[in-house]
């Protein structure tokens, strides 16, 4: 009957654990800001020892220190009973610690402290306790005088010499010493047991010869203490030289007899030896006979852990450093010489303290979540668990009824508020303890974000990217990520968010920079953080340093072109056989080149280029090598340069086996150049035929490998040569090798299920590489089943790379598999995936959507939620459709575009903002729910109508001129005036350089655009910043600055003809115009008639004479003066101006007759010594005094 109750019991715990669905424990993260505010129950963070020995000549300390939220409070208990430390002057606590200390200055005995101590630490949350600690004071008590007689013993008999040290605490270390101070000399014949006692398995009579005393050494005191020596007095049958003394033959030519081999210790055929696990086992066998006995060591039906047995003291003791259940046994240890054998077994039997096998942790759980904690330790005996709460026995603690102790498991279920506590578990049996203290904290903690706020993140494109959100709350938050503020939480495809709430973005492309946003919502709230990501170009170095060969003395350059994201600055290091490049005074560096003049052996080695961003970085190697000038001749030195190394000849294949083969062949010339690798090509007949591809490169010094190649690929292979000068030609292709078949190795990739449609799911997968194949006849095999429905697996088998089960239930899971198979078997099995079927339409739509809190940007929303059930699918989000219906400014157009924003909820009152919404204006929303495919009905549509807000900016702002002291401004109304204008506001400040003005301000009425400012001088610059105004207040200012307006003509882009200045200056130019044309034709008209024949042979005088017939040589002073517009020579003499009539005729000596006519064209050309006294007359021509004047 008992056992049915006790079977019964257990199989009703079974159950219950079977059945149990508890919440994975939260795990509190170790930043300063949450350890900071969480409130925790004690913890014992360092406590002494169990067994606790010190040294009486110093003070004691006896450590106990703990952490928790509030500060612990600390106290003691000795022998079981309160310690009260503030009656004892000698005992003393740390501050803000347990840590006790004990101190003898003012006197005392350390030894009336010893006892058993335990420490308790406490707050509002909770009681912790450390083990207890059994302390007790070392002693070193010395050894009793003794007289010891000597020791008299027959030739070739056995002898022990007790040594009995004193007790201590901890025991001393002894060890055998003569009176010289000279250790005992130990060997197969002679040693020291375990116990301390010096064995003689026979004596010589040389033994005699020193006395033999023991040495006690004390740890704690470091203290020797010896024992009286023994002496010896051997008998012998013969007399004993002692000079003739042969190691080989220790008693020489005296007769001694012979014994066979006895134990000293242990003694009897059988002993026995108990030791605990994790302990050192030591067993020792010590014989007597003569010659000296052997020992050797086995264990009755097996053999001697190897590699855990020593054997030492010259295999008289057999040592097991850690011993374990599979150690206990019989062992047997065997001494024998050649006059026989004797055994003797030890019986090893294995015990074991308490150990742990599940130690309880601290659980933080939320409140109406379930919870247990395990305790679980074995030992030899079987321990027994014991629970205590906060230091009492469980029993005896105040019922709790969200608690229930299963033998070594607590379970708890929907835990409180006011039920934090510590557990402790106390396994034990006859050997030791175990105490362990866990504590069971019900925390109710809004979520909260744990990293930067608005981090900016910089990546590089096409990188895989994680974005961190590190957050904390209780009950644990639920994390979703959106980017851009819209759309449905971010997971699958390009993105996966982990449990941590890291974010990441397997491919960073440039459309995927923004505002990507976390949000943690749970019960108690929401929180949320930021991070900007921005997508960057990689840098790319476009023009790589060259393997270059440079005769000394000469000029290297290695070239190192880089480019990059124009947002990221990139810095070029140079470094030399990877080491940091010291350029000094002779090397050369510019942004895309480094150069080395005159070159010599020290600069040979591999330089490397490294560009480097502050998110990325690239390099680039070439090496250099030095040549020596052998010749002045060029062709000979050029012949001298390094070139590409011959190719590879002579390709053999050996060593064949189902996946490698050796390949060997013979390097062609190196040409001056060193070869650095070897690059091996293969291809292949089946797949892809004609086409070489790379199988793995070698370095230069090799000429033999082994390939690694792939079953079922009829291979041929080419070698290609590398040296700082470049590839070499591929060799010829070596024969053909065929590798057997094999089954795949491969697994499938990206096996995942969808539905297509509601009543399936589509199973896909990603087809094997070619030469992932293995072999011939290549098909999948894909199982399916669903998810704890405990159904037995469907699976196909196919040649392609999906398959549709059809008629399947809405959106349900799916485990799900697949293997690879070819002719030669099949290939592992994937891990379990889970897919989904087809999603359908939300048969439920959220209702009464409603708003409150209407601002002029934002609103809050808030609406009953549906039935997950009812989404027939994955819940994605409540989608927010809302529009802008009108706006109440009058006569302003709106756009009534649909929005949508996505709001991710689970909680039974959801809400949500909704923001950026515009001021003044009138909409309408409503709302659906959503999975992957299909959205809901929407609910009600509702409409609300957002307050006044601040205008925008004016639309457009001008500057112009009308004058130099008049500036005209000119606006227009703002696009999105958020409510009624009620005016302007302009404020203006004075600009000059860096050094800025006063404020000026004026305000306008909202049908005012436009304003003239006077200027105090042409040069004043003036800021300004025009904003509109509506009841709220003061819009986006609209800043502007004014031109710099120096002497141009710049007047507001009025026509310059137009102005009065203009005009006057271009009636008094036609009027001088006018005068000059006027004088001229005058002195045109007083020039008379005159003979010009008769007179042209007469020398023009200074002043005008009458001729004969009355008529006069008009020729003053003033008319041999140059006009302005010609140019007086060095003599004198005025020279022609360039535009002069003279230059049309056929001469330079054109002239005019009486009435003004020109008659050049009608004389003969004269000599030049008649002309050379009328050069200057031609001035005199009102023609040339217009010319001369232009």
């Amino acid at each position: 009957m008992l056992w049915q109750d006790k079977h019964a019991a257990l199989t009703f715990m079974s159950l219950l654990l079977l059945l149990w669905q508890e919440a994975a424990p939260i795990e509190v993260p170790e930043d300063p800001k949450i350890q900071q505010d969480l409130k925790q129950p004690p913890t014992i963070m360092k406590q002494s020892v169990k067994n606790y020995i010190v040294d009486p000549r110093d003070n004691i300390i006896i450590e106990c220190e703990a952490k928790g939220n509030p500060v612990p409070t600390f106290s003691w208990r000795r022998n079981g009973k309160f310690f009260n430390i503030g009656k004892d002057p000698r005992v003393t606590m740390r501050k803000r610690s347990g840590t006790l200390e004990i101190g003898f200055r003012s006197g005392g005995r350390p030894e009336d402290y010893e006892g058993e101590y335990q420490c308790f630490a406490t707050n509002d949350f909770g009681v912790s306790l450390s083990n207890k600690i059994l302390l007790r004071v070392s002693k070193a008590p010395l050894w009793p005088k003794e007289v010891l007689e000597p020791v008299s013993v027959t030739e070739g008999s056995a002898l022990v010499l007790p040594c009995n040290p004193p007790p201590g605490l901890p025991p001393p270390f002894t060890f055998w010493m003569d009176s010289n101070m000279s250790p005992i000399p130990q060997d197969k014949r002679v040693s020291m047991g375990l116990n301390g006692d010096l064995y003689f398995s026979n004596v010589l009579a040389q033994d005699a010869n020193t006395d033999y005393s023991c040495k006690a050494r004390f740890l704690f005191t470091h203290t020797i203490q010896e024992k009286n020596p023994y002496k010896l007095k051997v008998q012998t049958k013969e007399p004993y030289n002692d000079t003739s003394y042969n190691a080989s033959e220790p008693h020489g030519d005296r007769k001694v007899a012979e014994s066979t081999p006895t134990f000293l210790s242990p003694s009897g055929s059988e002993s026995s030896k108990m030791v605990l696990r994790d302990e050192q086992l030591l067993l020792e066998c010590i014989a007597a006979g003569l010659p000296t006995p052997i020992i050797k060591w086995f264990k009755k039906g097996g053999e001697l852990p190897g590699q855990k047995v020593k054997f030492e003291n010259f295999n008289k003791t057999l040592k097991i450093v850690s011993v374990s259940e599979e150690d206990a046994g019989e062992y047997v240890c065997m001494a024998n010489n050649h006059l026989g054998t004797i055994r003797h077994s030890i019986f090893v039997q294995v015990k074991a303290a308490p150990y742990w096998l599940h130690k309880p942790s601290d659980q933080v759980l939320a409140p109406e979540e379930n919870g247990r904690l395990v305790c679980r330790a074995n030992g030899n005996p079987k321990p027994r668990i014991e629970w205590l709460v906060n230091g009492q026995p469980i029993e005896s603690s105040p019922t709790n009824p969200n608690r229930q102790v299963l033998g070594d498991t607590i379970m708890f279920h929907s835990v409180q508020i006011g039920s934090s506590a510590v557990y402790q578990c106390n396994a034990s049996n006859e050997h030791g303890y175990l105490l362990a203290n866990a504590f069971v904290n019900v925390l109710d903690l809004p979520p909260r974000m744990l990293g930067p706020k608005n981090q900016l993140i910089k990546v590089i494109k096409n990188n895989r990217t994680f974005l961190d959100c590190p957050f904390f709350g209780s009950p644990l938050p639920e994390l979703r990520w959106f980017k851009n503020g819209q759309g449905s939480g971010l997971d699958g495809g390009q993105y996966r968010v982990y449990i941590n709430g890291t974010l990441e973005i397997k491919r960073a492309r440039a459309e995927d920079e923004g505002t990507y946003t976390c949000v943690a919502s749970s019960i108690l709230g929401k929180a949320e953080n930021q991070v900007r990501l921005e997508v960057k170009e990689p840098t790319r170095i476009i023009q790589a340093p060259e393997h270059q060969s440079a005769i000394r003395g000469s000029t290297a350059r290695f070239m190192c072109r880089v480019t990059s994201d124009p947002s990221l600055p990139v810095s070029v290091a140079w470094m030399k056989d990877d080491k940091p490049l010291y350029l000094g005074w002779r090397l050369k560096k510019d942004d895309e080149s480094l150069s080395i003049p005159n070159v010599n052996e020290g600069d040979e080695g591999t330089y490397t280029c490294t560009a480097k961003s502050e998110i990325d970085q690239l390099s680039a190697s070439a090496r250099l090598t030095v040549l020596e000038v052998a010749t002045l001749n060029p062709s000979v030195s050029s012949a001298l340069l390094p070139a590409r190394p011959d190719p590879p000849m002579d390709l053999d294949l050996s060593d064949p086996a189902a996946r490698s083969v050796r390949l060997t062949w013979i390097p062609g010339k190196e040409h001056r150049s060193p070869i650095t690798e070897f690059l091996v090509q293969f291809e292949e007949d089946r797949w892809e035929p004609g086409r070489w591809q790379n199988l793995s490169s070698y370095p230069g010094d090799l000429n033999s490998v082994i390939l690694q190649l792939a079953p079922f690929v009829n291979y041929q292979f080419r070698v290609i040569a590398i040296n700082s000068v470049g590839q070499s030609d591929p060799s010829r292709p070596s024969p053909r090798y065929k590798t057997t078949g094999a089954a795949p190795d491969a697994i499938p990739k990206g096996l995942r299920g969808w539905g297509s449609r509601k009543d399936n799911m589509e199973i896909t997968w990603e087809p094997l590489l070619d030469l992932e194949r293995n072999g011939p006849n290549l098909h999948y095999i894909v199982w399916w089943r669903r998810k704890d429905a405990e159904e037995e697996w469907n699976n196909l088998t196919t040649v392609g790379t999906n398959h549709v089960v059809h008629n399947t239930e809405i959106y349900v899971p799916y485990e799900l598999k697949i293997q690879a198979r070819n002719e030669f078997g099949a290939g592992p099995e994937s891990n379990l995936v889970i897919g989904y079927s087809g999603e359908d339409k939300p048969t439920d739509a959220p209702t009464d959507l409603r708003v409150s809190k209407v601002d002029s940007t934002k609103v809050i929303i808030h609406w009953n939620p549906v039935d997950l059930n009812s989404v027939q699918g994955e819940f994605k989000e409540y989608r927010l459709y809302y529009w802008r219906e009108s706006s109440q400014v009058p006569g302003l157009v709106v756009s009534k575009e649909k929005k949508v924003k996505g709001f991710y909820s689970t909680t039974a009152k959801p809400s949500g903002m909704l923001s950026d919404l515009a001021p003044y204006s009138n909409y309408k929303m409503f709302m659906v729910v959503a999975n992957n495919r299909f959205e809901s009905q929407p609910s009600n549509t509702v409409a609300f109508t957002t307050k006044e807000g601040v205008p925008d900016a004016p639309r457009f702002f001008k500057i112009n001129r009308r004058s130099l002291d008049t500036i005209h401004l000119e606006w227009a109304k703002p696009l999105e005036p958020n409510g009624i204008l009620t005016g302007y506001q302009l404020k203006y400040q004075t600009v000059n350089g860096s050094k800025v003005g006063p404020f000026q301000l004026e305000t306008f009425f909202p049908n005012v655009t436009e304003f003239f400012l006077r200027v105090p001088d042409r040069f004043s610059r003036y800021k300004f910043f025009l904003s509109a105004l509506t009841q709220v207040g003061k819009g986006e200012d609209y800043a502007e600055e004014s031109p710099h307006f120096t002497n141009e003509a710049y007047i507001d882009q009025v026509d310059i003809a137009t102005q009065g200045w203009f005009i006057g200056l271009m009636c008094a130019i036609a009027l001088i115009i006018l005068i000059l044309l006027i004088v001229c034709f005058i002195k045109r008209s007083r020039g008379g008639k005159y003979p010009v024949r008769d007179k042209k042979d007469l020398p023009l005088d200074a002043v005008d004479q009458k001729d004969q017939d009355g008529s006069f040589d008009y020729h003053s002073d003033e008319d041999n003066k140059p006009l302005q517009g010609s140019q007086t020579s060095l003599d004198g003499n005025v020279k022609e101006s360039d535009d002069s009539l003279v230059d049309y005729g056929e001469g330079g000596d054109g002239q005019f007759n009486e009435d003004g006519s020109f008659i050049g064209q009608y004389t003969v050309k004269k000599d030049k010594d008649e002309t050379e006294g009328n050069e200057s007359s031609e001035a005199t021509s009102p023609v040339n005094a217009i010319y001369s004047l232009a």
